[in-house]
């Protein structure tokens, strides 16, 4: 029994899908089909129940996971303590987060990691938000820096770092928009909404609008907060965005809050992995750099 092919495995019990898990393990699909078999004809029984629309683990599959992923972390275990005597940890961790967050939340991780273990690369790649933890769960980044959804899946472990307000922002400038702004309550029937297209912001702002019985008047839906604060800052509505995205953006002056009542709850922002993955040399030392915090 090969350690490459238990991996690949584990990663197919995730994905349910033989050309997803083929691409994020770097194996050919024909490559990934023998290692399966292989195992099935080790084991002496079916592991995984394959048709053309689906992949499902039997329960000898399900066994078979839970004893693959004992192994596989206890190798990564040991190879981790004998390096531990005296050979740095090398590698590349790539790291998903959004443009805000690599302003707010990065310098300081990245300085204690880098000082800590100058061997080590991040690999950074910059994004919707929105899009942080399905990177994550498709293995296409390591770790990411994200708000916690609301229910968080049993593959993650979060660690948070920072609660972020989330508000409404309207530009600063006199215009159209004034006029629905004034009086104690913005009359939100009228005023022209700028959303993200996806993530939790988007919900919340949902769940705020229907709680209110209200049918917003959306003007655009964009990808990433930071685009709604320069829609926000051209006189184009008012946009729902995390607190954090206006301090660090350069139109900051362009834009002001309005009041929302009843306010959101925080945005929880932290750092997200695999729990499958917490014992990885790379993602282990960057995990132990953030438990210290960002100060």
């Amino acid at each position: 029994m090969e350690l490459r092919s238990l991996e690949l495995f584990l990663n197919l019990t995730e994905t349910l899908h033989f050309s997803r898990t083929a691409e994020a393990m770097a194996a050919s699909p024909s490559a990934l089909s023998r290692a399966i078999q292989r195992l099935e004809q080790e084991v002496g029984c079916t592991l995984l129940e394959r048709t053309n629309r689906r992949v499902k683990l039997t329960p000898a599959g399900e066994r078979m996971r839970d004893f693959a992923f004992r192994l596989v972390q206890e190798w990564h275990g040991l190879c981790q303590d004998l390096r531990a005597a005296g050979t740095p940890v090398q590698g590349r961790l790539k790291l998903y987060c959004s443009v805000t967050a690599s302003y707010l939340l990065l310098p300081a991780l990245l300085g204690r990691f880098s000082a800590r273990h100058p061997h080590l690369e991040v690999g950074l790649q910059t994004g919707d938000s929105a899009l942080a933890i399905g990177k994550v769960l498709a293995d296409e980044a390591d770790m990411a820096i994200a708000a916690r959804p609301s229910a968080l899946s049993a593959k993650l472990h979060f660690m948070s770092l920072q609660q972020i307000p989330l508000v409404f922002i309207a530009p600063r400038a006199p215009g159209p928009i004034a006029r629905w702004l004034q009086g104690e309550e913005p009359d939100w029937e009228h005023l022209p909404i700028i959303l993200a297209e996806q993530g939790l912001a988007r919900k919340r702002c949902d769940q705020w609008f229907r709680n209110k019985g209200i049918h917003p008047n959306i003007y655009a839906e964009v990808a990433g907060h930071e685009a709604i604060v320069s829609m926000v800052s051209f006189g184009c509505g008012v946009g729902l965005v995390p607190e954090a995205v206006i301090n660090q953006s350069p139109l900051a002056r362009k834009i002001r809050v309005i009041e929302a009542h009843p306010t959101f709850k925080p945005f929880d922002v932290g750092l997200c992995v695999q729990k499958r993955r917490l014992e990885d040399p790379l993602i282990k030392a960057f995990w132990e750099i953030a438990q210290q915090g960002l100060g």
